[in-house]
């Protein structure tokens, strides 16, 4: 079943076998309980979840690391099917680390083309800027796409925490992001706030994506809206389930929104935290959602309608798609490059 994917964040598809390699390159020492004794990551609630996503994320330090981190997640969903995928960067978190907006940019890029060389796979970046950092700092890694432009860049974003600042606080980023950068915008809304967060992006920044979106489900106008208008919903059902956005996949709205005439898409979000792959994200939808072959294959060609490419590209994938996926070169198993 070809795939694709338009909402994961990078730093959250680091596998823990990779953070320890990361954490031993760079000499780092990780706190204790990061793990269980499974082997996987260890939190308990939503706010653990991001001490754990941000400890786990300081070990990506260098240009080599965001490539391989890049390499290897590409390299995953290639072996499960995937033709295309956009990987969302927070340069927040490299600066952190000491790395600027270019080595940050270069080691990403350098991870799609090696992973396209090796796998057949295409990919593109989406740089966000963070909701609680606050409009002063989404101004300066909008002003920093605009001066570091690169092909591979092709989208903007914002993540964080969607109850700390209106969508409309940050038009001018969003506007710069756009109009002077010439990127697609996405936003995260409608997760841990209810409609009014997605309604407000809506309004205000001008998107035609939205990251999550499925509580705009309590509002029967706002989805009237989102059909009419051909917004498309990144939809991360595992997700939305682990950070307990909804008890179960029996209360997730991803068939009334569909139903509803929603355009709706297939993503993994934070893969390795949420124990979940984009192949097992096409699985739920068939498993607990009852969708067919070809409602998966719309969701594919959804995502490729949607995604952040350049019409040639779109054609040339859309045709992988309908002819059932690559014949790539397998995979390899093991390695981070």
């Amino acid at each position: 079943m070809p795939k694709a994917e338009l909402h994961v964040h990078l730093e959250g598809t680091a596998t823990p076998e990779l953070v320890r390699t990361l954490a031993e390159r760079n000499g780092m020492d990780l706190p204790p309980g990061l793990f269980t004794e499974a082997g996987h990551f260890a939190w308990t609630d939503f706010l653990h979840f991001l001490k754990v996503y941000d400890d786990a994320a300081s070990t990506i330090r260098t240009e080599r690391d965001y490539r391989d981190v890049t390499h290897d997640y590409l390299r995953r969903c290639a072996a499960e099917g995937a033709v295309y995928v956009e990987v969302m960067s927070s340069p927040d978190h490299a600066a952190l680390a000491g790395l600027s907006f270019q080595g940050h940019l270069d080691g990403i890029v350098q991870g799609i083309e090696d992973a396209k060389a090796d796998f057949g796979i295409e990919a593109r970046l989406i740089v966000t800027c963070v909701r609680h950092f606050g409009v002063e700092r989404g101004l300066e890694v909008a002003r920093a796409c605009v001066r570091h432009r690169h092909h591979l860049l092709t989208g903007f974003g914002m993540g964080g925490d969607e109850n700390h600042l209106a969508a409309g606080a940050f038009a001018e980023v969003f506007a710069i992001a756009a109009g002077d950068a010439g990127l697609g915008l996405t936003v995260h809304a409608g997760e841990a706030a209810g409609p009014d967060s997605v309604r407000d992006a809506l309004d205000s920044l001008g998107v035609r994506r939205i990251g999550h979106g499925v509580r705009a489900v309590e509002d029967a106008d706002l989805i009237r809206r989102i059909a009419d208008d051909g917004v498309v919903l990144e939809v991360c059902p595992t997700s939305n389930i682990r950070t307990a956005v909804y008890a179960g996949y029996g209360d997730h709205p991803l068939n009334r929104l569909r139903e509803a005439g929603c355009a709706v898409t297939l993503n993994s979000d934070d893969p390795p935290f949420f124990d979940t792959t984009i192949g097992q994200e096409y699985e739920v939808a068939a498993q607990h959602f009852g969708w067919s072959d070809m409602d998966l294959l719309t969701s594919t060609e959804a995502s490729l309608n949607a995604a952040f490419i350049d019409g040639a590209t779109r054609e040339r994938l859309l045709a992988r798609v309908r002819s059932g996926g690559s014949p790539g070169a397998a995979p390899p198993s093991g390695g981070h490059g």
